[in-house]
């Protein structure tokens, strides 16, 4: 796993449709690109707010934890021909140590409630981390159109 780099997408070089995360109006912009994918992969208003949300705690983790990262949105087709958004949320900061900890609600590094990680994967269809320390982090989720 190595997360992609900020300086790369802001050149264009990474796939699918990226979005740098580095300051906190990022966090707006990122929100608003899944909002508009989502819309335009037609989604209903209840899978629009389920991605959304799912993708606005990823994307702060990253700007909080991980010190910035990219995301990216893919529109993906699965069996059936079901359609769907594939985000992946990568950064470059100091790793999850404990991942199956931080999934579970109540687990916290900050002040928050602990509802971060373990809420985003509930609002989702598929979820998958990968983190090393020193390394990064990598959060791919799904959400199928219903």
């Amino acid at each position: 796993m190595r997360p992609a780099d900020p300086a790369a997408v802001e050149r264009g070089a990474a796939t699918g449709h990226p979005h740098a995360v580095r300051v906190e109006q990022d966090l707006l912009a990122a929100r608003h690109a899944v909002r508009a994918a989502a819309v335009a992969a037609g989604f209903d208003l209840v899978g629009q707010t389920k991605i959304i949300t799912a993708a606005s705690e990823l994307v702060r983790n990253a700007y909080v934890h991980g010190g910035g990262g990219v995301m990216t949105i893919e529109e993906t087709t699965g069996d059936g021909g079901r359609t769907g958004l594939r985000l992946v949320v990568s950064d470059a900061g100091p790793g999850i140590r404990d991942i199956d900890a931080a999934l579970a609600d109540g687990f916290s590094t900050g002040a928050g409630l602990g509802h971060g990680l373990g809420g985003a994967r509930r609002l989702v269809d598929d979820f998958h981390v990968e983190s090393a320390a020193g390394v990064g982090t990598t959060v791919t989720i799904v959400r199928w159109n219903r």
